[in-house]
């Protein structure tokens, strides 16, 4: 009876997710322009490169790469961490909020144009036997937690699925850990449909840090 339940409820999440990208790929303004990439460029030496790499390449695990990201999502992200009209924002994190504070609604769109024509480095996993474990939750989630598989929304290849799902593959996996454990506790903005909140609180640490370091060696 519970198995029938928990298959239930992941149904229903994969079917929410579903219509979700629906929405996405259909939202009005969706094909807006993506910025200039030249103009990112100078903004990204000048401002980024230090922690993300110059290309978007971190070399920093806490740092995410943004090389190979998609424009929006990388734009929405520098939005959400600037405070709008005094108010806190979206997504909070000091050093992001006083990198964005500087920066324009044009400047965050030239961007995510400069880190999305990037070329993302192949990535690396670490440990085998966990990467192994996490790649069997990443393609088939966990029925019996009710743990949807990644590669619904972020493709199996990571690639993800604009404008919604961001690029996953070769990302950090202390990065990728420590938004999972962010999504669990709320520190990251929630969506309407509060994906990640919902996935990421029926996830065990250890499924955490299994998928993370399986997508860090994902291409």
């Amino acid at each position: 009876m519970r198995g029938m339940k928990l298959a239930s409820n992941v149904m229903i999440l994969a079917a929410l997710m579903l219509s979700n990208q629906v929405f996405a790929d259909t939202a009005p303004g969706a094909d807006k322009s993506q910025g200039d990439a030249a103009k990112g460029e100078q903004i990204a030496t000048q401002v980024c490169a230090a922690c993300h790499g110059a290309d978007g390449n971190s070399v920093m695990p806490a740092n995410p790469s943004l090389a190979g990201q998609y424009a929006e999502y990388i734009t929405k992200q520098l939005n959400n961490f600037k405070s709008q009209d005094g108010q806190r924002p979206e997504r909070e994190n000091a050093v992001m909020s006083a990198m964005v504070a500087g920066l324009s609604p044009d400047d965050m769109k030239d961007l995510g144009a400069y880190y999305a024509q990037q070329t993302p480095r192949p990535g690396v996993a670490r440990d085998k036997s966990l990467a192994e474990q996490g790649e069997r939750i990443y393609r088939g989630g966990n029925l019996d937690t009710g743990v949807p598989a990644c590669a619904g929304c972020h493709s199996p290849n990571g690639v993800g699925i604009p404008p919604r799902y961001p690029r996953l593959a070769g990302q950090h996996s202390e990065y990728t850990r420590a938004q999972l454990k962010a999504f669990r506790t709320e520190e990251r903005t929630r969506d309407v449909s509060n994906e990640m909140h919902m996935i990421a609180t029926r996830m065990s640490v250890r499924e955490m840090h299994a998928v993370s370091e399986f997508i860090s060696g994902l291409r």
